[in-house]
């Protein structure tokens, strides 16, 4: 069985559509997750006036479970193909995974 990982992709929602449809438009189709949370911390410079009176700013949040070492194209591609300045990303080992049914 290949080793597995869990790539996080953290962005603003205006990227959200862009994502998607880049990551649907490879020919292995990666299936993902896509959350929608808030991001808080110190670095509002790329926040919205509202954001910064609440004080968080809105971000997707998406999982993907790659073979390891696939998580490289996918980076490729979003530095390629997206506005990528505000597209935070890390990887995790996945230990195990299956379908309960």
């Amino acid at each position: 069985m290949p080793e597995l990982i869990r790539l996080t992709l953290i962005f603003p929602p205006a990227l959200e559509e862009a994502i998607s449809e880049l990551l649907a438009s490879q020919p292995e189709k990666p299936g993902f997750t896509l959350l929608h949370g808030e991001g808080h911390g110190s670095d509002f410079s790329r926040a919205s006036q509202a954001e910064r009176v609440r004080g968080r700013v809105e971000r997707c949040l998406l999982w993907l479970i790659l073979e390891k070492g696939k998580e490289a194209h996918i980076l490729n591609l979003l530095k390629t193909h997206c506005d990528n300045h505000d597209i935070h990303w890390w990887s995790e080992p996945v230990i195990a995974h299956g379908r309960l049914g």
